[in-house]
């Protein structure tokens, strides 16, 4: 009947439309955790439908040899501009993250034609953004019910350990191997052979140690604890601005609240979680990024890593204007205050000028 094959030939285009990730920007579903390949086709729709502002880069490939890509988003520029990075999905498991740099792109693009605010962010800076950074683990932990709950990278232990995986989160240049870490490649908190032994690290810390005098902030996406941690990971080292890094925390965890009611605690890991070394946030402050954070989204450990799919868009919303939260921080920080300095040096020639003008009278 013509019904039947009206119905089958829109079977087929929802199965082929699913696969091809959702080719129109409509049909991408943002209240739904996506595979691998969904999101990497997402990231070619972003930079097909918003060439003006988005290009994307590959930095890095992964154990298995997948490209580790960025989206490079913000007016284009001919000079060098400030930036601000994010990377979500370093621990396989925590598929909200993926799931929160998809939304914050999102909103971004949608948002920076008519929000005054949003274009001048995307004047000044470049935003730098990794939506799943551990790919391999991602792949893994989408695999089957027995593998949800993988953590690390796929890289196989080293000498006679048979285990497979390396805590990319334990891994960068940063304290290497002096706190919360295990030695045994079977744990989840395996720092690796040495420091850098990950594919994965090297390229961010490739990447970050390019781009260092370009950044002026880091933004790491997990989950879950309703967190945002400041560095450092270590109970005796304290990062120089961290009482600024506390108050910008602090009002990002306001405006978090603000949205949906739910509370965030913001302070250093051995404050509010547990030590830990070898952390990319501990990495890019240590390089001289500024503000560094992570945030450690929904929830508190009710449903933990499995977070069910009706909290995405609830999560995602709040988390976002924390992070816009503190981006406007920087953003202003770094900008309104230069365009004071001008202004101020401005008027003292003006005045300067005015008065040896005056004595001639």
């Amino acid at each position: 009947t013509m019904k039947g094959s009206v119905i089958s030939v829109l079977v087929v285009l929802a199965l082929v439309d699913r696969l091809a990730g959702g080719l129109e920007h409509r049909s991408y579903d943002y209240t739904k955790y996506h595979t691998m390949d969904e999101i990497s086709a997402w990231m070619n729709q972003m930079e097909r439908e918003n060439p003006d502002v988005v290009s994307s880069m590959i930095y890095g490939q992964t154990y298995e040899n997948r490209n580790i890509t960025l989206l490079k988003i913000g007016f284009k520029s001919t000079t060098p501009k400030k930036a601000v990075w994010m990377d979500c999905g370093i621990h396989a498991r925590e598929w909200i993250a993926p799931a929160f740099c998809q939304h914050f792109v999102k909103e971004i693009l949608g948002s920076y034609k008519t929000d005054s605010k949003v274009n001048t962010l995307f004047k000044n800076l470049d935003f730098y953004i990794t939506p799943v950074l551990n790919m391999d683990g991602y792949i893994y932990s989408w695999k089957e019910y027995t593998t949800r709950l993988w953590r690390k990278s796929r890289s196989p232990g080293t000498g006679n350990c048979t285990c497979v995986g390396t805590d990319l989160n334990r891994n960068f240049y940063a304290n290497w191997g002096m706190v919360g870490i295990s030695r045994d490649c079977c744990s989840d908190i395996y720092n690796g052979p040495t420091a850098l032994s990950e594919p994965e690290a090297k390229a961010v810390t490739d990447f970050l140690g390019a781009h260092q005098n370009e950044m002026l902030c880091y933004l790491t996406i997990h989950s879950y604890g309703q967190l945002i941690l400041v560095p450092y990971g270590h109970p005796n080292i304290s990062a120089p601005n961290y009482d600024e890094l506390m108050e910008v925390g602090l009002a990002a965890a306001k405006a978090i609240t603000a949205v949906h009611g739910k509370s965030y605690k913001v302070g250093t890991p051995p404050d509010i979680l547990y030590a830990n070394s070898g952390s990319s946030r501990d990495f890019a402050r240590l390089i001289g990024i500024p503000y560094s954070f992570t945030f450690e989204l929904r929830d508190e450990g009710n449903y933990g890593f499995i977070l069910p799919e009706d909290q995405i868009q609830p999560t995602c919303e709040e988390a976002y204007h924390g992070a816009m939260s503190i981006i406007n921080y920087v953003h202003d920080k770094n900008f309104k205050s230069a365009a004071i300095k001008v202004t101020a040096t401005l008027w003292t020639t003006l005045t300067a000028l005015w008065i040896s003008s005056a004595k001639v009278f």
